[in-house]
Parts: structure tokens; C-alpha cells; sequence
């Protein structure tokens, strides 16, 4: 059950027959005030959506996500879960790749899902990648979630701890929230294409000075089309029997259709709350703005995903009692990182405040330990001692 169907109430089930309005949407193709039908697919077409959902998913999947020890803030690679969150999910599908997909599929459908596949201990060993279609999600009286999943051998039941559950605010996708939005973009793809598919040239008026019959309007107007319409306009015109073409002018709402397809842009970026500029609308980017977008779009945008996935992870991989000294958390310095000498400028003070150890800054930049990199000592002001020991001066 969505948020909004706990919030609203939840819907009266019924039977729906094939000329029934609410067919539609059982198979997610969802009407619109614009007339345009927007389905998962038909709302990848628009580059705007494309854009976003690639750039969520796709950046989600990539950044690293680690096993982390509450105590001492050390990297736990020992455990089982660390391999599957920060290595491959299975042998055929690597950590960045499942989070990729299933952050996908929430985008699409509202719901993302994978199987933890378990050793006989209790182990998690694999996770598997599931059909959001093919998954049921339901809950006790008390709460408790549980999932009913299609498999080849028929429906299966699964604890909420067996089944990964990745989904976006309300529990609901946002090309069903902005579907409007997402149509009214497809309308203006269309009305802009069908202009310039005239050669973008309005219609016309063909005037006759004889009065004509409705068969023979009908022929004048499917010959001018033949003759002049498509890839044939701009062709000069003969016309006889005292007959004229009179071309009507662009219209001041035709020339501000740019205008609005830039305003839909904007639109969509709200519906994912995506900085309009990561979408490449760069008519409000400048260089001074630009790292600050990059953490909207962290702080905004991507942190309720993150911390969807760091819970996800815990609640399926970690056991009540680990996650008292465990926690999970993914690492967006690269998010931050504008130029090398900012970098260069931040890595700098802290070391002189005493934060950070040589190697520490080392592994930042992918670069191996170095014997003499565990001080903290300020090297802008400490004096390194160079002096003999004394049996080797005596």
C-alpha cells in the first residue's frame, strides 16, 4: 500500500472490464487532461525525463557504499555484507549495478525489489534483482511489511528482512505525479514537430472566386496537401480558375513555443527535484552556481535515496544486534570535488588543523601509503628531526 493510499484511504477493489476508464490504469498507461496517455515508456521519450531518471539512478548506483564500524569509523570488509553492497551482488551482477537497476525501477514504477539469497546459517550470500511487477508488497495488522512474489514454482511469501524494497517519496513514481507535466511536454514535441514538418509554415486559405461543391473542396485540399505539404513545401504554387492562396502568419503563441518547452524543463526537474542545470538548462548556469547546484542536487535530491538504500541495506543484511555496532553509508566526497585546486586547498587545511594523517590524504587520491604517513603533525610548521641517535654519534 502507497503513502498516499494510507493517507487518503485505500482504494475500493473491483472488477474492471476492458472498456472500463480505470483499465488504463491497472496497466500504468495513465490519462492526462492534455489527451496523451503517459506510460513508464512513453515518458522515457521525453529527454527531460530520460535525463533525470538516468542521472539519479545511474549516479546512486556509482557512488560507493561501505560497511562502516561505529566505534572507530573503519571500514568492516569482513563481513558478508560488505561484499555485496560495495563489490557484486552476485556473480553476474556487481553492487553499483543492482542499485543502478533497482533505483530504476522505482523511478518507473514506484518500486524497486531484490531477493536476499541466504546460506543455511542465515548468511546473506546473494542478492537477486526481482520483476516489480511480479511483487506484491502487504503488511500485518501491527505493521509489519511482508511480499508476495511470483517464482516459476507459483507465489511465494517473504519476511520483510528476505526482500531489498527500494522506493521513491509516497511510495509512488514521479512520472505518475508529473504526468501531467510529462504530457504537456510531449504535446509541445509534437506540435513543434508537425510545424516544422510543414516546413514551418502555418496553414493557409485557398480562395475561389466559383462557388464549389463539398467533393470537389475535398479534392483541391488532398491535391494541395500532396503537392505542397511536407518535404514539397517551399514549391512554388500554380493555381487556375481565379483560385488564391492566402497564408496565414505565425501566430505570437507558435513563435513562443521554445519558450514553453524551456518552462516544461523547469517542470520536470521539479517533479524530480533535480537541479534544472543537471538536466543541461544552462540558461540560469554560470560558473559561480555551478558547484552549488551539485549540492542541491546531493543534498535535495539524492540523500533521501541514499539514506532509502543505507536502511534498505541494514534491515535486510544486518541483524538487529550487528546494527547496534554497524552502520552502512555511501561516500559522496567525489559528488564535491570541483577542481584540483580546491581539492588541493581543502586537503591542505586539513591536515594543518590536524584532521587528517598524510595517508589518509593519500588515499583520497588514490595513491598508495607512504612509510612516514600516520602523523598528524602539522608539516607546514613542524621541523622533522633529523638528528643521529646518540650510540651512532658516540
Amino acid at each position: 500500500m502507497s503513502f498516499f493510499d494510507r493517507l487518503f484511504g485505500k482504494p475500493e477493489t473491483k472488477a474492471l472490464s476492458l472498456t472500463d476508464p480505470g483499465i488504463e490504469d491497472l496497466f500504468g498507461v495513465l490519462p492526462t487532461a492534455s489527451g496523451i496517455a503517459v506510460s513508464a515508456r512513453t515518458a522515457l521519450r521525453v529527454p527531460a525525463v530520460a535525463c533525470a531518471v538516468g542521472l539519479i539512478s545511474e549516479t546512486t548506483g556509482n557512488l560507493p557504499a561501505k560497511l562502516f564500524l561505529r566505534a572507530t569509523k573503519e571500514t568492516k570488509t569482513d563481513h558478508p555484507a560488505h561484499k555485496l553492497i560495495h563489490e557484486e551482488a552476485n556473480e553476474w551482477t556487481s553492487g553499483e549495478e543492482l542499485r543502478t537497476q533497482l533505483t530504476l525501477d522505482a523511478l518507473l514504477t514506484g518500486n524497486g525489489y531484490a531477493h536476499v539469497v541466504r546460506l543455511n546459517d542465515g548468511t546473506p550470500f546473494e542478492l537477486h534483482r526481482l520483476d516489480p511487477a511480479k511483487v506484491r508488497a502487504d503488511q500485518k495488522d501491527d505493521g509489519e511489511p511482508f511480499y508476495m512474489v511470483e517464482m516459476s514454482g507459483g507465489t511465494r511469501r517473504f519476511v520483510y528482512q528476505d526482500i531489498l524494497h527500494i522506493s521513491p517519496f509516497g511510495e509512488t513514481s514521479p512520472i505518475t505525479l508529473g504526468r501531467e507535466a510529462i504530457a504537456l511536454a510531449v504535446a509541445f514535441e509534437q506540435h513543434v514537430a508537425n510545424l516544422f514538418k510543414n516546413g514551418g509554415r502555418p496553414s493557409g486559405i485557398i480562395k475561389s472566386e466559383k462557388s464549389l461543391d463539398v467533393p470537389a473542396k475535398q479534392k483541391i485540399a488532398a491535391s494541395w496537401f500532396k503537392t505542397h505539404g511536407g518535404s514539397n513545401s517551399g514549391g512554388t504554387a500554380i493555381l487556375d480558375e481565379g483560385m488564391g492562396y492566402d497564408p496565414l502568419s505565425l501566430t505570437l503563441v507558435d513563435a513562443q513555443f521554445a519558450e514553453n518547452r524551456l518552462e516544461q524543463i523547469h517542470e520536470i526537474a521539479r517533479v524530480f527535484r533535480v537541479p534544472p542545470t543537471l538536466l543541461f538548462e544552462l540558461s540560469r548556469g554560470t560558473w559561480s552556481n555551478t558547484e552549488q547546484m551539485m549540492r542541491q542536487f546531493l543534498t535535495l535530491t539524492l540523500s533521501p535515496w541514499l539514506k532509502n538504500w543505507a536502511w534498505a541495506y541494514s534491515r535486510c543484511l544486518l541483524t538487529p544486534e550487528e546494527r547496534k555496532s554497524l552502520y552502512i553509508e555511501f561516500v559522496t566526497d567525489d559528488l564535491l570535488t570541483i577542481d584540483h585546486a580546491t581539492r588541493a586547498t581543502a586537503y591542505g587545511q586539513y591536515r594543518a588543523m590536524n584532521a587528517m594523517t598524510g595517508n589518509e590524504v593519500r588515499a583520497g587520491l588514490n595513491l598508495p601509503p607512504h612509510p612516514d604517513g600516520d602523523r598528524l603533525d602539522n608539516p607546514h610548521i613542524t621541523t622533522p628531526d633529523n638528528s643521529a641517535p646518540e650510540d651512532e654519534a658516540a
